[in-house]
């Protein structure tokens, strides 16, 4: 008898080998399973400014990067540690404006560097929720802790963000990207309450879907949100915040992911990458 519905992965008709650059932006889950690449040898450069939950910031973020459209004063908003950019994570703010506006500006050269190079770019969508300044309808990446009333909340429709996850696609095309996973963060938003979690999951999968039909054999659909849903389908793969998977749950996503986009030799180097990277992780106790 089988006591689990365990996910079917059929490998992908393209493969990601160590040669192949990865640029990977979105939730912070992202970064649980770019540390494993990095940890396996692979060239990756993820969420250089910082986590980007809803769609639409994301997008903004590779807009801008492909057409190295670069931020100025105009872009700032002033508030309690000096200047903010709202558009990316709460680091990027400091009492220099024109110090800000550099730091910035030369992350987003190397994203737009790094997506020269024709890496494979997955998009991690983490919320369909989104907050917009009041005074200007701008959709901010984060709030950087301004007061509430500062923002109105919605749930972005599916077909806005497949417009614009479907022109941040051709944007990369243009560029010379061949290749996009999109996946939907495993990460349950407890804040949004169970049900709009599931409003806002379910609007990115009918996305996500969409742009996958729009933009057949570039954009391709990775299965996280399910995998740890339907699969895996314990409290017992959930840390203590009954929120965010668990190390062995990432580890299990991760593992899934390389059956999907690895062929055999190239995990069979990830492995012998992992312990050199643990090696050198190792302190002796003396």
């Amino acid at each position: 008898m089988r006591f689990r519905t365990e996910i079917e992965i059929r490998p992908s008709d393209w493969g990601i080998s160590h040669t192949t650059p990865l640029v990977m932006l979105g939730s912070c889950f992202t970064d649980e399973v770019g540390a494993r690449l990095e940890a396996d040898g692979f060239d990756v450069l993820r969420n250089p400014f910082g986590p980007l939950y809803n769609p639409l910031s994301l997008v903004r973020c590779l807009t801008r990067a492909t057409a190295l459209d670069s931020y100025g004063i105009e872009d700032l908003v002033e508030g309690p540690r000096g200047f903010h950019c709202l558009d990316y994570a709460s680091r990027y703010s400091g009492p220099d404006a024109d110090a800000l506006l550099r730091e910035i500006n030369a992350t987003q050269k190397s994203l737009h560097d790094a997506l020269l190079r024709k890496p494979v770019v997955v998009l991690t969508l983490g919320s369909a929720f989104v907050y917009a300044m009041v005074e200007n309808g701008r959709v901010v990446g984060n709030c950087h802790k301004f007061p509430a009333d500062r923002f109105a909340r919605r749930l972005a429709s599916v077909e806005e963000l497949c417009a614009a996850l479907d022109g941040a696609a051709r944007s990369l095309v243009e560029l010379g990207v061949e290749h996009i996973i999109v996946t939907v963060s495993p990460i349950r938003h407890l804040a949004d309450g169970l049900h709009g979690n599931t409003l806002s999951k379910s609007t990115l999968q009918l996305a996500s879907a969409m742009l996958e039909e729009r933009c057949g054999g570039v954009a391709a659909y990775f299965p996280s949100y399910e995998i740890m849903l339907d699969d895996l389908r314990d409290y017992r793969f959930y840390a203590s915040d009954m929120k965010h998977p668990s190390e062995v749950a990432v580890d299990y996503i991760y593992e899934k992911f390389s059956d999907t986009f690895f062929s055999r030799q190239t995990r069979a180097e990830a492995i012998e990458a992992r312990k050199r990277h643990l090696a050198a992780c190792h302190r002796q106790i003396l």
